[in-house]
């Protein structure tokens, strides 16, 4: 049996992971992360927009604060977040953005004078300050108030990739890539590692550390069309579940974003609609200022892309050899910008399509369609990032329910929730990892490798006609066909039983191959299982979510069901022989929000089932805030007073902004 000790052990090296490995290093702690690529091909480098962070620095940025920036990404959650971790994160962000342009992240910057820009499809000059200039800028997103996603042309998260994988390599952090994790080593409710097999050689063994972070990203590929990268089938999240011990969250919550190009799905950044970009249907009409008149294009992104569906079904679709599109339209913003802002949508457009964005009029227009794109279900953790239930288990970015963004995520808040994650989890873990010992014995490491070895050698000797790839494939059509963007309980229900189905399919499969390395089959039949689970446990928590809450929208409940359901899904598999999860649920404590449910601002009003106490707890808020207000008290001291939050190291320190807001 070969062990691998160390301090702390993350698994996952996209920019969560590194993030997280960087805090616990600085901390003289021995570091490993496991990823399943070259770190710098995680699929942290696919985001392309930004970065939100409250700097206010740029003209229509001014006036921007953690106080808006909170207040967008409760109302953007639909209140389904935590606005505890909502508090974190915004406090945190705009110190991490300024870490990264130390790391060397070639933020964009305001430039002083006189500048065009297109807002609401008019072309409008913007004159930045001279006292301003080479600060770093931002432009807008969907579901903000002001200009907050800051970002290196639409490469960004490609930039800060490779910012935070080279400040790693800078502090010896043990990267070892093209290593997959199986299974998670725990004894007594405690965490202890993971038994690992080498993508190369096919080899397993056993990494034991103090503490174990798991930072592997989302569960896209469950779904057909998705933006994810291949490696995004939620793999970590489900070995956290099979331990029987730790809890997911919110798994029902999938983001669907609203323009990934047709067909290849590639995604073109939500900045194209925030520096000016419009959605036009079949006969070149721009549509989004009749269903939301106010954000129109930048509504958030749950509400454009069920916006675009409904388009499509009421008959203004785009025909295509590939089903009904609509089309986004950037070359309003001229070539100029483009091929300085967006080339990289640009060059998506031209590979794969063909076209060229910046040529006017329809002849550039790039057809897309809503896709899965985001999970913002994972497992479940406290504020601190470590698991409700299983000690010594830490999570952060898209493979955790930390929970920032509840039912829907902000556009931005993504990589900013990474690094943003990954300093705050990061030292908390990093402090765990320093004040516990390993204390479990080889017999039982050796009893979970033996655990997974012999799995690995049973599914090589199954002798049935079912194929793993034909059920992955039909797992995933399932997921497009009835756990979409319109979600119902006749569907709901046939999904669920289907999905089952398949999971019982896995065990009666034959792999050709009996090699044990470099065998892509075999490693399909380990992994599908997981996927089905986790793909059970997305249809599973929204046939039994009975509302529509941002990103899951039910048409047979079609009101947001406060008095009912202002709770957060939990999901768990306690017995491996069981074949479909147990679902429990979390209550929201309205009483200690710092701001209550209400109207979130897109479609009809009244859709809202109003919980008793958002009333009762609205005029608490108010009658503090004026009471403090009157006493002089700043709006700091008032947030302090509506909610305390705590964050490690020095992150609680205020933020400076330009103009000393």
């Amino acid at each position: 049996m070969k062990i691998n000790y160390c301090d702390a052990l993350v698994i996952g090296g996209g920019l969560a992971g590194l993030r997280a490995a960087v805090a616990a290093q600085k901390k003289g702690l021995n570091t490993i992360v496991l990823s399943l690529v070259p770190v710098k091909r995680s699929h942290s480098a696919a985001a392309q927009g930004g970065m939100q962070a409250s700097l206010g620095n740029s003209k229509m940025s001014d006036g921007d604060n953690e106080d808006l920036h909170f207040a967008d990404t409760v109302k953007g959650s639909d209140w389904g977040c935590d606005q505890e971790v909502a508090r974190m994160f915004v406090h945190t962000a705009p110190k991490a953005i300024r870490e990264l342009a130390a790391w060397g992240v070639p933020w964009s910057r305001v430039k002083e004078g006189s500048r065009e820009a297109v807002i609401n499809a008019k072309k409008t000059t913007i004159t930045e300050d001279a006292d301003r200039h080479g600060l770093i800028t931002s432009r807008d997103f969907g579901g903000t108030k002001k200009w907050r996603t800051c970002y290196t042309a639409d490469a960004t998260g490609h930039t800060m990739l490779f910012g935070v994988a080279n400040e790693a390599l800078r502090h010896n952090v043990d990267i070892r890539d093209r290593k997959e994790a199986l299974s998670l080593i725990h004894e007594n409710g405690r965490c202890y590692g993971a038994i690992v097999r080498d993508l190369i050689t096919g080899e397993l063994e056993a990494y034991v550390a103090k503490g174990t972070c798991i930072a592997t990203g989302g569960y896209g590929r469950v779904f057909k069309q998705t933006t994810n990268a291949v490696i995004c089938e939620g793999i970590g999240a489900a070995i956290a579940l099979e331990t029987g011990i730790a809890t997911l969250g919110n798994m029902e919550a999938v983001q669907f974003h609203p323009t990934p190009i047709v067909p290849s799905g590639i995604l073109l950044t939500e900045g194209c609609r925030g520096d000016g970009g419009i959605l036009r249907d079949v006969d070149g009409h721009r549509f989004m200022p009749d269903y939301e008149p106010e954000k129109k294009e930048l509504a958030s992104r749950d509400v454009v892309s069920r916006r675009m569906i409904e388009h499509i079904r009421n008959g203004k679709g785009v025909p295509s050899p590939y089903g009904y599109h609509v089309w986004l339209d950037i070359s309003i913003l001229g070539r100029e910008h483009i091929e300085k802002n967006l080339r990289d949508v640009q060059e998506i457009c031209m590979i794969f399509n063909g076209i060229d964005p910046a040529d006017e009029g329809k002849k550039g227009w790039a057809p897309v369609l809503p896709m899965q794109h985001y999970s913002m279900g994972g497992i479940r953790t406290k504020p601190t990032g470590e698991s409700q239930n299983l000690n010594g288990l830490f999570s952060c970015g898209e493979a955790s329910c930390w929970d920032m963004h509840g039912f829907n995520r902000l556009g931005g808040n993504s990589v900013s929730e990474t690094v943003v994650a990954g300093m705050i989890v990061g030292n908390y873990f990093a402090d765990y990892c320093l004040s516990n010992d390993v204390t479990i014995p080889t017999s039982t490491v050796q009893r979970f490798l033996d655990k997974e070895d012999k799995y690995l050698n049973d599914i090589l000797d199954y002798t049935g006609n079912e194929d793993i790839f034909r059920i992955k494939n039909r797992m995933q059509n399932l997921m497009d066909e009835k756990v979409g963007i319109f979600r119902d309980g006749v569907n709901l229900k046939a999904a669920v039983e289907e999905l089952e189905e398949l999971l019982l399919k896995t065990k009666k499969i034959t792999v050709k191959s009996k090699e044990r390395a470099g065998n892509p089959e075999l490693e399909e039949a380990y992994r599908v299982p997981r996927m089905l689970k986790i793909a059970l446990c997305v249809a599973n928590g929204a046939l039994l979510r009975t509302e529509s809450r941002g990103a899951h929208y039910r048409e047979d409940f079609l009101k947001r069901d406060d008095a009912n359901w202002l709770n957060r899904t939990l999901t768990s598999w306690p017995n491996e022989n069981q074949t479909l999860p147990t679902i429990s649920y979390e209550a929201l404590d309205i009483m200690t929000m710092e701001l209550p449910p209400a109207f979130r601002g897109y479609g009809a009003k009244g859709m809202i089932i109003e919980h008793d106490l958002s009333e009762k707890r609205q005029a608490q808020v108010d009658e503090i805030t004026e009471k403090m207000q009157a006493e002089g008290k700043d709006r700091h001291e008032i947030q302090h007073a509506l909610m305390p939050f705590d964050l490690p190291m020095n992150y609680r320190e205020k933020n400076e902004r330009a103009g000393d807001l």
